[in-house]
């Protein structure tokens, strides 16, 4: 089941009533009614849906929820992690600080900070000259504090400046 059909099953009240009482332990329709104050027709049509759509199940014993449901749906739903770097270890750094192509927050360590800059530097095309302005519009798109980031290429060699002119010199890891 994903999110939306989770989500649809619990739109509305009474099945959202329902599927609460029976992960509290109700497992009757009589206790659903009893601990909702749901009338006896609506717990039953509830149980019906909620049944079909695999959010319940109905057993010897009464009815049951799936408590799993949820955390399947959202495994289900998260995109598959796609490496930023085919290197595991610098992988496993650059994981911890971008999110969505975005830096969260700069390493304090520089050997981390070093392989953030050069992900970040991967923005900008090889011999290609860029104007300040652009280069604040290119570095915004991954830091809202762009000078410190442009700082940080140029001390890491990784841009050079000249009259306000950035150019990016190398292809690969230095």
């Amino acid at each position: 089941m994903n999110a939306d059909q989770l989500c649809g099953l619990l739109a509305e009240p009474s099945r959202l009533r329902t599927y609460s009482a029976i992960v509290l332990g109700a497992s009757t329709p009589g206790e659903v009614a009893g601990s909702t104050g749901l009338a006896a027709p609506v717990v039953v049509k509830a149980l019906q849906r909620l049944t079909k759509g695999g959010l319940i199940a109905a057993g010897r014993d009464g009815f049951t929820a799936d408590v799993d449901a949820f955390k399947d749906a959202v495994r289900e739903s998260r995109p598959e992690w796609v490496p930023l770097d085919p290197d595991p270890a610098r992988d496993n750094v650059l994981k911890s600080f971008i999110r969505d192509g975005r830096l969260t927050h700069f390493p304090t360590f520089p050997e981390k900070y070093q392989i953030v800059l050069e992900y970040v530097v991967q923005s900008f095309e090889v011999g290609r000259s860029y104007p300040e302005a652009e280069v604040n519009e290119i570095l915004n798109r991954v830091h809202p504090d762009h000078a410190a980031l442009r700082r940080g290429l140029v001390d890491a060699r990784l841009l050079t400046r000249e009259n306000s002119i950035y150019t990016r010199s190398w292809t690969s890891r230095p």
